[in-house]
Protein backbone atom coordinates (compact mmCIF):
# COMPACT_ATOMS: atom_id res chain seq x y z
CA UNK A 1 0.00 0.00 0.00
CA UNK A 2 1.54 3.47 -0.94
CA UNK A 3 2.09 6.11 1.12
CA UNK A 4 0.01 9.83 1.50
CA UNK A 5 0.94 11.57 -1.81
CA UNK A 6 2.69 15.32 -1.20
CA UNK A 7 2.92 18.10 -3.43
CA UNK A 8 6.10 18.98 -4.94
CA UNK A 9 7.66 21.57 -3.39
CA UNK A 10 7.43 24.71 -5.16
CA UNK A 11 10.07 25.46 -7.75
CA UNK A 12 12.32 28.97 -7.30
CA UNK A 13 11.33 29.74 -10.97
CA UNK A 14 7.18 29.34 -9.76
CA UNK A 15 8.34 31.24 -6.54
CA UNK A 16 9.20 33.89 -8.54
CA UNK A 17 6.20 33.80 -11.01
CA UNK A 18 4.17 34.10 -8.01
CA UNK A 19 6.24 37.43 -6.96
CA UNK A 20 5.87 39.03 -10.22
CA UNK A 21 1.98 38.01 -10.48
CA UNK A 22 1.40 39.74 -6.51
CA UNK A 23 3.42 42.67 -7.99
CA UNK A 24 1.39 43.11 -11.27
CA UNK A 25 -1.86 43.14 -9.25
CA UNK A 26 -0.67 45.97 -7.28
CA UNK A 27 0.68 48.04 -10.68
CA UNK A 28 -2.35 46.89 -12.62
CA UNK A 29 -4.44 48.12 -9.92
CA UNK A 30 -3.13 51.62 -9.30
CA UNK A 31 -2.08 52.65 -12.94
CA UNK A 32 -4.36 50.63 -15.02
CA UNK A 33 -3.76 47.94 -17.42
CA UNK A 34 -3.03 50.02 -20.63
CA UNK A 35 -0.99 52.84 -18.40
CA UNK A 36 1.54 49.69 -17.09
CA UNK A 37 4.66 48.99 -18.53
CA UNK A 38 6.51 46.13 -18.28
CA UNK A 39 9.50 48.33 -17.17
CA UNK A 40 7.17 49.35 -13.74
CA UNK A 41 6.01 45.46 -13.24
CA UNK A 42 10.12 44.32 -13.40
CA UNK A 43 10.91 47.56 -11.04
CA UNK A 44 8.20 46.43 -8.49
CA UNK A 45 9.43 42.78 -8.56
CA UNK A 46 13.23 44.02 -8.78
CA UNK A 47 14.04 42.38 -11.68
CA UNK A 48 15.65 43.18 -14.78
CA UNK A 49 13.44 43.71 -17.88
CA UNK A 50 14.91 40.86 -20.10
CA UNK A 51 14.94 38.53 -16.56
CA UNK A 52 10.97 39.42 -15.76
CA UNK A 53 10.40 38.03 -19.38
CA UNK A 54 12.16 34.89 -18.97
CA UNK A 55 9.00 34.78 -16.80
CA UNK A 56 6.31 36.47 -19.10
CA UNK A 57 6.19 37.34 -22.31
CA UNK A 58 3.52 40.21 -22.59
CA UNK A 59 1.43 41.90 -20.35
CA UNK A 60 -1.42 39.92 -21.43
CA UNK A 61 0.10 36.37 -20.47
CA UNK A 62 0.10 38.11 -17.24
CA UNK A 63 -3.55 39.42 -17.08
CA UNK A 64 -4.85 35.86 -18.52
CA UNK A 65 -2.93 34.24 -15.65
CA UNK A 66 -4.03 36.77 -12.72
CA UNK A 67 -8.21 36.07 -13.69
CA UNK A 68 -7.07 32.32 -14.51
CA UNK A 69 -6.09 32.20 -10.74
CA UNK A 70 -9.08 33.59 -9.84
CA UNK A 71 -11.40 31.14 -12.12
CA UNK A 72 -9.68 28.71 -11.24
CA UNK A 73 -9.74 29.21 -7.03
CA UNK A 74 -13.60 30.73 -7.15
CA UNK A 75 -14.66 27.61 -8.67
CA UNK A 76 -12.47 25.25 -6.45
CA UNK A 77 -13.86 26.84 -3.21
CA UNK A 78 -17.23 26.89 -4.33
CA UNK A 79 -16.65 23.06 -5.18
CA UNK A 80 -15.72 22.63 -1.92
CA UNK A 81 -18.29 24.80 -0.03
CA UNK A 82 -21.20 22.52 -2.00
CA UNK A 83 -19.29 19.12 -0.84
CA UNK A 84 -19.22 20.23 2.28
CA UNK A 85 -23.00 21.18 3.17
CA UNK A 86 -25.46 19.01 4.42
CA UNK A 87 -28.54 20.27 2.32
CA UNK A 88 -28.63 22.65 -1.03
CA UNK A 89 -29.79 25.51 1.78
CA UNK A 90 -26.75 25.22 4.00
CA UNK A 91 -24.29 25.22 0.70
CA UNK A 92 -26.38 28.57 -0.95
CA UNK A 93 -25.37 30.59 2.21
CA UNK A 94 -21.51 29.00 2.43
CA UNK A 95 -21.35 29.96 -1.50
CA UNK A 96 -22.94 33.74 -0.51
CA UNK A 97 -21.17 34.07 2.63
CA UNK A 98 -17.64 32.77 1.21
CA UNK A 99 -17.90 34.81 -1.76
CA UNK A 100 -17.92 37.82 0.45
CA UNK A 101 -15.15 36.68 2.23
CA UNK A 102 -13.12 36.24 -0.63
CA UNK A 103 -13.96 39.41 -2.17
CA UNK A 104 -12.82 40.87 0.37
CA UNK A 105 -9.49 39.52 0.98
CA UNK A 106 -8.90 39.79 -2.86
CA UNK A 107 -9.61 43.26 -3.52
CA UNK A 108 -6.81 44.18 -5.50
CA UNK A 109 -6.62 41.34 -7.88
CA UNK A 110 -10.21 41.13 -8.23
CA UNK A 111 -10.69 45.26 -9.19
CA UNK A 112 -8.10 44.21 -12.01
CA UNK A 113 -10.50 41.08 -13.08
CA UNK A 114 -13.58 42.84 -13.38
CA UNK A 115 -12.18 46.77 -14.37
CA UNK A 116 -9.91 45.36 -17.44
CA UNK A 117 -11.46 42.15 -18.45
CA UNK A 118 -11.77 43.81 -21.61
CA UNK A 119 -8.08 43.47 -22.28
CA UNK A 120 -7.79 39.63 -22.33
CA UNK A 121 -6.99 38.59 -25.76
CA UNK A 122 -9.71 37.85 -27.90
CA UNK A 123 -8.54 33.92 -28.50
CA UNK A 124 -8.26 33.33 -25.18
CA UNK A 125 -11.05 35.69 -23.77
CA UNK A 126 -14.27 33.35 -24.43
CA UNK A 127 -12.62 29.90 -22.63
CA UNK A 128 -11.81 32.21 -19.53
CA UNK A 129 -15.53 33.27 -19.97
CA UNK A 130 -16.53 29.78 -20.08
CA UNK A 131 -14.75 28.91 -16.55
CA UNK A 132 -16.37 32.04 -14.69
CA UNK A 133 -19.75 30.64 -16.17
CA UNK A 134 -18.97 27.32 -14.58
CA UNK A 135 -19.37 29.34 -11.36
CA UNK A 136 -21.66 30.94 -12.26
CA UNK A 137 -24.02 27.64 -13.19
CA UNK A 138 -22.72 25.96 -9.99
CA UNK A 139 -24.65 28.26 -7.86
CA UNK A 140 -27.51 28.33 -9.70
CA UNK A 141 -27.75 24.32 -9.77
CA UNK A 142 -27.70 25.17 -5.77
CA UNK A 143 -30.51 27.77 -6.47
CA UNK A 144 -32.74 25.12 -8.19
CA UNK A 145 -31.88 22.38 -5.68
CA UNK A 146 -32.95 24.42 -3.05
CA UNK A 147 -36.11 25.37 -4.22
CA UNK A 148 -36.82 22.04 -5.30
CA UNK A 149 -36.72 21.25 -1.45
CA UNK A 150 -38.77 23.92 -1.09
CA UNK A 151 -41.87 24.19 -3.15
CA UNK A 152 -43.70 26.23 -1.06
CA UNK A 153 -41.03 29.29 -1.96
CA UNK A 154 -41.59 31.60 -4.87
CA UNK A 155 -38.99 33.68 -7.17
CA UNK A 156 -40.01 36.37 -9.04
CA UNK A 157 -37.59 35.61 -11.84
CA UNK A 158 -35.41 32.74 -12.91
CA UNK A 159 -32.82 31.00 -11.05
CA UNK A 160 -30.10 32.42 -13.31
CA UNK A 161 -31.39 35.79 -13.09
CA UNK A 162 -31.42 35.32 -8.86
CA UNK A 163 -27.82 34.04 -9.09
CA UNK A 164 -26.39 36.70 -11.26
CA UNK A 165 -28.54 39.59 -8.50
CA UNK A 166 -26.71 38.10 -5.94
CA UNK A 167 -23.38 37.77 -7.30
CA UNK A 168 -23.53 41.00 -8.81
CA UNK A 169 -24.16 42.61 -5.27
CA UNK A 170 -21.48 39.85 -4.17
CA UNK A 171 -19.06 40.95 -6.56
CA UNK A 172 -19.59 44.70 -6.14
CA UNK A 173 -17.63 44.63 -2.23
CA UNK A 174 -14.22 44.86 -4.09
CA UNK A 175 -15.55 48.69 -4.71
CA UNK A 176 -16.52 49.78 -1.02
CA UNK A 177 -15.45 46.74 1.85
CA UNK A 178 -12.72 48.60 3.65
CA UNK A 179 -10.67 46.55 6.18
CA UNK A 180 -10.92 48.86 8.97
CA UNK A 181 -14.57 49.14 8.72
CA UNK A 182 -17.17 47.96 11.35
CA UNK A 183 -17.17 44.42 10.30
CA UNK A 184 -14.95 41.71 9.68
CA UNK A 185 -15.21 39.52 6.23
CA UNK A 186 -16.68 36.87 7.55
CA UNK A 187 -19.23 39.15 9.69
CA UNK A 188 -20.35 40.24 6.50
CA UNK A 189 -20.36 37.67 4.88
CA UNK A 190 -22.91 36.39 7.18
CA UNK A 191 -24.71 39.62 7.05
CA UNK A 192 -24.90 39.50 3.55
CA UNK A 193 -26.05 35.98 2.59
CA UNK A 194 -28.79 36.76 5.12
CA UNK A 195 -29.84 40.06 3.45
CA UNK A 196 -29.44 38.54 -0.44
CA UNK A 197 -30.65 35.38 0.36
CA UNK A 198 -33.65 36.18 2.32
CA UNK A 199 -36.53 35.77 -0.24
CA UNK A 200 -35.72 32.27 -0.44
CA UNK A 201 -35.04 31.29 2.89
CA UNK A 202 -36.60 27.94 4.48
Amino acid sequence: MSGPTTEPAPSRADAQRERVLTASVGVFSRRGFRATSMNEIAAGVGLSKPTLYHYFRSKDELLVRLYSGVLDESLRLAQEAVAAAGTPWEALRALVAGRVVYTCEHQQVLKVCFEEEHELPAALAEQLLERRRAFEELVTSVVVAHLADHPETRLPMTPTVFTNTVLGAVNWVYKWYRPDGPSTPVDLGEQMATALLASVAP
